[in-house]
């Protein structure tokens, strides 16, 4: 292939005659290009679904709308590529599934969350755009960066460095057989392949493709039961045998089944940085060899899932097993770690678990929830205990080609503004607000201070010995109200005092005053969360349909009082949990709120409990935002909890603390 190269080191005087004819030169320069593209369309001619004229017309549309950048993607992706076109067919098939982005001037996360019915049809952002989208005035906005991670430096010069290494593969849905041995011809270096099957049927085709692999030194293929999803058969099967390898890559076939087509991209996604992408791969491998303590690498979380992906949600209870038998403690509520399940690791960092003789009883049988169980949990527990052995975790962020140690990718979607926020909310007709670290705060943050408050009281008085076992004895009778209950509905605060006057001798006038006297202690460090409380008011004023929904023993009475405080009082529905018996974190309230919306009017709820505010009414199929509470947000700063353990009702942690975190918690997202 003749090229600029070329003709400057083998023909000096015709290059610099050239160079001095500024029109010669633009034509040397486009037929250099042209050369470029069309050797590299010879050799690659697997064109994902586009024909070479397909190719050739949305490149120049795209460039002739300052849509694709060839010198900015190159820079974006960290890597150089042969030809313009190289590089645009690299966008093409990444801009499918990839939060990557063709210029500064369209976003294809932002163009996909604006026009969610693009991607449920799988159709690429840029193409859609160029055929359709601009024609039907759908939204195409700039490139906007959500997070600028720090760094690291890698190579992908020359060989990539030689490991022993397995390939671990579940396949569930035959097709991914051929996907993972096409990959695998295109690896820098053979490897050796362990497969768990779902049948019988998938045996021979297993056996026969990835043997036929070049690059596949031995094969061993296993039939599994349908038990322990993808970690299940890893475990029983081939855990002892992986320790003996230097590296092992652990990957297993995926779909979500909805919306009336298979949808993949997650699955592409991590089947492409996991790999895939060689580009990727060689650096990945070489890292592993600069950097001994580098243990477990995945591509950061699949940005099409919700911003509370690398949330714990609700499986730490059901970590809590593994975590003391590894000596690990659970404290904050984010977290890094695969979502989806596959990952690069060094045995080593991952030792507990691989050492374990696993059996497929000790895995929870199906069918099992969609979230909530001790897969889930042990899917959450892999970055942690690789750090628990002295290792860190590498992570690449596609939008950027880069590989960095730096975690805090998993709140990077919280980034907004006031502005920004109302600008969401504006779009919809019905809008639900959560109370509690939503529209209100508590001046020292912590909700069992104001129990705190009226034990000291108490103590005073002469009625009980000491305050903190005071708050003890009155959180255990509002459990044991729920509980004479049988856990459904729940409970008020005059119901709980009931109880606990009739435990500790107190007449009933007395039950009654020492409830309303909690209430005043919590009332009085009720503050505003004053940018939500403004854009609330402003949604009134427009004339928006709010409703504000709390989980709480507070009466319907006392939660009207806290709101009218911080200057919600007028214009809105409110439901109590305690007034109803219905509660969000139940999911016994969202069936009573969806059974209420209006008729073709949009609705969505606002709240900072992952779980009760987010999770679960998205399970029920209702829209929401999740956002920060004061104590997430502190963390996302960097600063642990002041108040874990023995010092979560101390009181001067509380009185010194409490305000920094309710202040700096304020504003419920980052980057104001």
């Amino acid at each position: 292939m003749i090229n600029k190269q070329f003709v400057k080191t083998k023909m000096p005087a015709l290059f610099n005659f050239v160079k001095q004819q500024p029109f010669l030169f633009r034509v040397a320069k486009s037929f250099d290009r042209r050369l470029r593209a069309r050797a590299y369309a010879k050799l690659n001619s697997d064109k994902k679904g586009y024909s070479q004229g397909d190719i050739e017309y949305l490149l120049n549309q795209a460039k002739a709308q300052g849509l694709f950048d060839y010198g900015w993607y190159s820079a974006n992706q960290c890597r150089v590529f042969s030809c313009e076109q190289e590089a645009f067919e690299d966008y093409l098939t990444k801009g499918a599934f990839s939060c990557v982005n063709p210029s500064s001037a369209f976003d294809t996360e932002l163009y996909y969350k604006c026009n969610t019915d693009i991607y449920l049809q799988g159709e690429q952002a840029l193409v859609h755009y160029i055929r359709h989208g601009k024609a039907e005035g759908r939204m195409s906005p700039p490139a906007t960066p959500k997070w600028h991670p720090k760094a690291i430096a890698t190579t992908a010069d020359g060989e990539a460095t030689q490991h022993k290494i397995a390939m671990c593969f579940h396949v569930f849905y035959g097709e991914f057989i051929d996907y993972y041995c096409k990959a695998l011809e295109k690896f820098p270096q053979s490897v050796d392949v362990f497969v768990s099957v779902s049948s019988d049927d998938l045996v021979e085709k297993a056996q026969q493709q990835f043997a036929a692999c070049t690059k596949v030194n031995q094969v061993k293929v296993k039939v599994v039961p349908n038990h322990g999803r993808n970690f299940g058969p890893m475990l029983v099967e081939f855990a002892q045998e992986l320790q003996t390898y230097d590296l092992f890559c652990h990957m297993h076939s995926k779909k979500s089944l909805y919306s009336g087509r298979a949808q993949t991209q997650w699955a592409d996604y991590l089947g492409e940085y996991l790999l895939n992408d060689q580009h990727v791969i060689k650096q990945v491998l070489n890292h592993f060899r600069d950097s001994p303590k580098t243990g477990i690498y995945y591509p950061t979380s699949f940005w099409m899932m919700p911003n509370w992906v690398n949330h714990w949600l609700k499986n730490k209870p059901h970590a809590q097993k593994m975590a003391k038998e590894w000596g690990i403690e659970l404290t904050e509520d984010f977290l890094a770690y695969p979502a989806g399940g596959m990952f690069w690791a060094r045995p080593d960092a991952l030792k507990q678990l691989l050492n374990k003789n696993h059996q497929y009883d000790d895995f929870p049988a199906e069918p099992l929830p969609n979230d909530g169980s001790e897969l889930h949990a042990l899917e959450r527990m892999l970055g942690l205990l690789a750090e628990k052995n002295g290792y860190q975790q590498l992570f690449y962020y596609p939008t950027t080609g880069q590989f960095t140690h730096d975690d805090s990718f998993i709140l990077a979607q919280y980034v907004n503004t006031q502005e920004g926020i109302r600008n969401q909310l504006s779009g919809f007709d019905h809008i639900s607000f959560d109370v509690f670290d939503t529209l209100v705060r508590r001046r020292y943050f912590v909700p069992d201070y104001a129990k705190l408050l009226l034990g000291k009281s108490l103590v005073a008085q002469g009625l009980v010995n000491d305050a903190h076992e005071f708050v003890l004895q009155r959180n255990k009778a509002e459990f044991e109200v729920r509980k004479a209950k049988s856990f459904v509905g729940d409970v008020n605060i005059f119901e709980t005092y009931t109880l606990l006057g009739s435990q500790l001798g107190w007449s009933e006038s007395q039950s009654s005053q020492f409830a309303d006297q909690e209430f005043a202690y919590d009332l009085a460090m009720i503050e505003p969360k004053d940018e939500m409380v403004d854009i609330f008011n402003e949604l009134l004023l427009k004339g928006k349909r709010i409703t504000v929904a709390s989980d709480t023993y507070y009466t319907l009475d006392q939660v009207s009082l806290m709101l009218a405080k911080v200057g919600a009082s007028v214009g809105y529905e409110l439901l109590v949990s305690s007034d109803l018996g219905k509660r969000k974190d139940s999911g016994t309230l969202w069936p009573h709120i969806k059974d209420g919306l209006t008729k073709g009017k949009t609705f969505i709820h606002v709240g900072d409990n992952a779980v009760a505010d987010a999770q679960i009414p998205g399970d029920f199929g209702l829209q929401n935002m999740h956002i920060l509470n004061p104590l997430d947000k502190w963390h996302a700063a960097g600063w642990k909890n002041p108040f874990v353990g023995d010092l979560s009702l101390n009181e001067k942690q509380i009185l010194k603390w409490g305000p920094l975190v309710s202040d700096f918690g304020r504003f419920p997202f980052l980057g104001e």
